[in-house]
């Protein structure tokens, strides 16, 4: 079985990160969304909660488990669940550069686990979580760029 690792923060998860993971699962048999628990980012939903939300878009898809990480490299949360490749979105040339030195790196620590990098589409491309978040919290509508129970999370959580 091949296994993929799709690590991020998704806070929240957008149509941008759905479609790297629906892609992801046609060249893997199983693809691991690692939300990541970072202590360098002041996250608006706390990791259980990503996890909720992501769990509830790919109910039906079994290719897909999601699972919270803090404690540890990416490159072990690899190892530990014998995946063979991290997959990584690109959407801008701004992101290259900080990918590029990821991947080395990751590279670095394990020399068996390949990098991939996805671009999503290119009606999605511009999307980021950060700019989601903004557009929510001045009420704007973000139902282009996220699925409706996202929305609606972020709707409850900014009125709060």
């Amino acid at each position: 079985m091949k296994t993929a690792i799709y690590p991020g923060s998704f806070d929240p998860i957008t149509f941008g990160h759905i479609d790297i993971v629906e892609r992801s699962c046609a060249l893997f048999d199983k693809v691991i969304l690692g939300v990541a628990g970072s202590k360098l980012k002041d996250p608006l939903f706390n990791v259980d909660e990503r996890i909720e939300l992501i769990e509830a878009i790919f109910k039906d898809n079994s290719k897909i488990e999601v699972i919270g990480y803090s404690d540890k490299l990416t490159v072990d949360l690899a190892r530990e669940n014998d995946a063979i490749a991290i997959i990584r979105g690109l959407r801008a040339v701004a992101d290259f550069e900080y990918e590029f030195q990821l991947a080395t790196m990751n590279r670095s620590l394990a020399p068996d686990i390949e990098s991939i990098f996805f671009t999503p589409k290119d009606t999605l491309i511009y999307v980021s979580s950060s700019l989601v978040k903004e557009i929510a919290e001045f009420g704007g509508d973000v139902s282009r760029f996220v699925s409706p129970n996202v929305k609606e999370a972020l709707t409850k959580k900014l009125s709060s």
